[in-house]
């Protein structure tokens, strides 16, 4: 229990709000209790002061006496002034003009119920450079005492700064103790992040003991946990390639022994859908994942472009018109992966143009930041609905299709990864209008370090 208790962050954070909270009390307690000490202290320093002014007045005496006072002014740290129709005197010479203070009843010294004592007859207060002042009425004078002496300078702050000056360093040191007891969690989400971005081999190092800690543990265990089902799954996926494409391989060896051109003519194309389908589920299932790695280089879009269609679409190059915004627009991407998601649009825009009159725009720009590649036919088009599904694997456009007019449902599927792939999107720019339009945006990517 103990041990719980000692590494619970909770616990903790508890323990150091109590401790602050009750060292501030204490502090504001220990400051107030110099000031006001009691609920009597009201009544106390009325009786004391009423006491000491009548002392005052006796002591000094009527008319006042010049030797009385400095007696009074040489046992008590005050200096006393007194103004009469035959006096002028000051204990101090740089007592000041009696003119020059703001004399008047005080605010702390009344009936009221907030004031610090009760209400004294035939005094006036006043307060002038961290001196206080009292006049006391007597016949026809006015004796004026002063509190510290004219000639004392006040040290140490006041009440009010003490306790702001208190505040602020216990928020100091709550604030410290606070940053001290979270400063794992950065680690943990730097850790977290380098792990997300597919660095499995990253491990969150000087862990403490304590829920941070047992949570940097679980951390570096799921990492280890995800590096093994990567691998696994990697080996499953060369497996299955590996044991598809043998049977495969025999089929079409076979396939040549056939007599019957009419039957080597109809499994031919069953081979095939069956080896593409095989070879695009495998690219998808590498590109499905956020870790994929990219093979990046420095790319001219248009050689890319030219060169795909010289390999792959020779015989449709009537149909396919190629807009490049500028010859050199360059980026950093993976040419093979941007290459078959060109050649995946260029051929499902194919499939869906006329023989006669059809026609494809593969357009390349930059804008910005981006790459823009554009595919756009004269086809039928897509509908709003089809648009929705159009990033699910065998989804097809046309339900009527069958594989007698070509498709899988996983081209526009891994043409969709590889953009993903790049941080980019792919989208149809056009739905419910005539042809379809695909619009890829891909980061240029130019200042990353290859």
């Amino acid at each position: 229990m103990l041990r719980r208790l000692s590494i619970s962050l909770s616990f903790r954070l508890l323990a150091i709000f109590l401790v602050l909270a009750l060292m501030f009390v204490y502090g504001t307690f220990t400051a107030l209790r110099w000031v006001y000490n009691s609920d009597e202290i009201r009544g106390l320093i009325s009786g004391h002061l009423s006491l000491h002014v009548h002392y005052v007045k006796e002591d000094i005496g009527s008319p006042p006496r010049i030797d009385r006072a400095i007696a009074i002014t040489e046992s008590v740290p005050v200096d006393i002034r007194i103004l009469g129709p035959d006096i002028d005197w000051a204990s101090d010479a740089n007592f000041p003009d009696l003119e020059t203070l703001d004399f008047g009843p005080s605010p702390k010294f009344s009936d009221d119920a907030d004031a610090w004592v009760d209400e004294l007859q035939d005094l006036e207060f006043a307060v002038e450079d961290d001196h206080r002042f009292i006049k006391i009425h007597q016949d026809e004078y006015d004796i004026v005492v002063s509190s510290p002496r004219i000639a004392d300078v006040r040290t140490g702050p006041d009440l009010i700064t003490l306790i702001v000056s208190l505040g602020l360093v216990y928020l100091m040191i709550g604030y410290a103790a606070v940053s001290w007891l979270f400063k794992p969690i950065r680690a943990i989400r730097a850790g977290a992040a380098q792990i997300g971005e597919g660095n499995f081999d990253h491990r969150i190092r000087n862990i403490r003991h304590d829920q941070l800690g047992d949570l940097a543990s679980d951390i570096n265990r799921l990492a280890d946990d995800v590096e093994n089902m990567l691998d696994a799954k990697r080996a499953l996926l060369l497996g299955i390639s590996h044991e598809l494409r043998t049977p495969l391989s025999r089929m079409r060896l076979m396939l040549e022994f056939i007599e019957k051109d009419a039957d080597r003519k109809s499994l031919k194309p069953e081979i095939d859908e069956m080896e593409k389908i095989v070879v695009s589920l495998l690219d998808a299932e590498q590109l499905s994942t956020r870790h994929v790695t990219l093979n990046r280089s420095h790319v001219k879009v248009s050689a890319l472009i030219s060169e795909l269609i010289d390999n792959f679409f020779d015989r449709d190059r009537q149909r396919i018109s190629v807009h490049v915004a500028a010859d050199e627009i360059e980026a950093s991407v993976d040419e093979a992966r941007i290459a078959l998601l060109l050649k995946n649009l260029i051929s499902n825009a194919l499939r869906y143009v006329p023989e006669s009159g059809g026609r494809v725009d593969v357009t390349a720009e930059v804008d910005g930041d981006d790459l823009v590649l554009r595919v756009e036919d004269n086809g039928p088009g897509l509908s709003k609905d089809q648009a929705e599904h159009l990033g699910e694997p065998f989804y097809r456009g046309d339900p009527s299709r069958t594989r007698d007019t070509g498709g899988t449902g996983l081209g526009l599927y891994l043409a969709i990864l590889v953009a993903k792939a790049h941080s980019g999107s792919l989208i149809l720019a056009n739905p419910d209008e005539g042809g379809a339009c695909f619009e890829c945006r891909i980061p240029l990517g130019l200042d990353i370090n290859l």
